[in-house]
């Protein structure tokens, strides 16, 4: 049985979700990795808890809704962004990389958040923060 009768009532429920209740809650975690952009229309700091690793010197992650995801818009205006990993706040840019398999990408990623993001996730796209 479908829950969802297409990618756009799937993205709806998902997004209204997050945006209500998941990330709310998310936030306040103190070792949740949170992903910091400035808003694209307000300028105000966006904190929006994210999985991924970091690789080097570089943070991965694969967004669930692609260029849907506001995060992502605002990585669009404005590529310098905060990533807060174990705590500990560390500046960089933000890249999104449409032509790397966000499936794949997964795979190297933590595996519960990859299998919530797939679970969830319309239109993957990868993002890749160099941190300074």
């Amino acid at each position: 049985m479908k829950v969802f009768r297409d990618a756009e009532s799937k993205y709806r429920a998902v997004s209204a979700i997050q945006r209500r209740f998941a990330n709310p809650l998310q936030r306040r975690i103190p070792s949740q990795t949170l992903l910091e952009t400035t808003g694209r229309v307000s300028g105000e700091p966006r904190r929006t808890p994210v999985g991924g690793r970091r690789i080097g010197d570089s943070f991965w992650l694969v967004s669930e809704f692609g260029e849907r995801s506001q995060y992502v818009r605002n990585i669009k205006v404005d590529p310098r962004v905060r990533v807060r990993l174990r705590g500990r706040w560390l500046t960089g840019t933000a890249h999104l990389l449409p032509d790397d398999d966000a499936v794949v990408r997964l795979r190297s990623l933590p595996r519960m958040n990859s299998v919530a993001v797939r679970a969830a996730g319309v239109g993957l796209l990868t993002v890749r923060v160099d941190l300074d």
